[in-house]
């Protein structure tokens, strides 16, 4: 195997069955992929199940894969969608935040605590009257915490559309939230 083989070729065998493309995009894909997944979830444990769902889908999706944009955006997708169903599955559990909390117990990381407010609160209504296009892009450099260009590679747009939706977007979001 060529060790500089696209990710879009690997793929195409991936959908052809071939186990060691598909190992060859995992080696790739599944480092950079639990780090960015382990700064929206703090448990490891659910990280690592969400990024083998995520292998697991592509292993079995690669064949209906459109070869729109980047492959790695893709996965990317997959895997976050993974982990929202994932994290909303999972029942609420109260946490100790008084200083008896054992050493197990974790208090809302301050992310979390804004992706719930952006979820329910205000700015989440504003969001959501965002025509999709702009709200892609916020989620993608907000929420997702992408560059200007890795949100392009995301959503298949040049990096100069993703900064002038992202204007927009904050035009609209001050408007909605003034």
């Amino acid at each position: 195997m060529d060790g500089n083989e696209g990710d879009a070729e690997l793929l195409g065998r991936v959908a052809e069955g071939d186990r060691e493309a598909f190992r060859e995009l995992y080696d790739r894909h599944a480092p950079w992929l639990s780090l960015r997944l382990g700064r929206r979830c703090p448990d490891p444990g659910v990280v690592d199940e969400v990024v083998q769902d995520t292998f697991l889908a592509v292993w079995r999706g690669a064949a209906r894969h459109r070869r729109e944009g980047a492959v790695a955006a893709w996965i990317w997708g997959i895997g976050v969608r993974r982990l929202i169903d994932r994290l909303r599955r999972q029942p609420s559990r109260p946490r100790e935040l008084s200083g008896a909390a054992g050493a197990g117990d974790v208090a809302p990381s301050a992310e979390e605590q804004v992706l719930l407010d952006v979820e329910h609160g205000d700015l989440g209504r504003a969001l959501g009257r965002l025509s999709p296009e702009l709200r892609a892009v916020v989620q993608a450099c907000v929420l997702d915490g992408l560059t200007s260009r890795e949100a392009g590679k995301l959503l298949a747009l040049p990096t100069g559309t993703v900064k002038t939706r992202m204007l927009r977007a904050r035009r609209r979001l001050r408007e909605e939230l003034a």
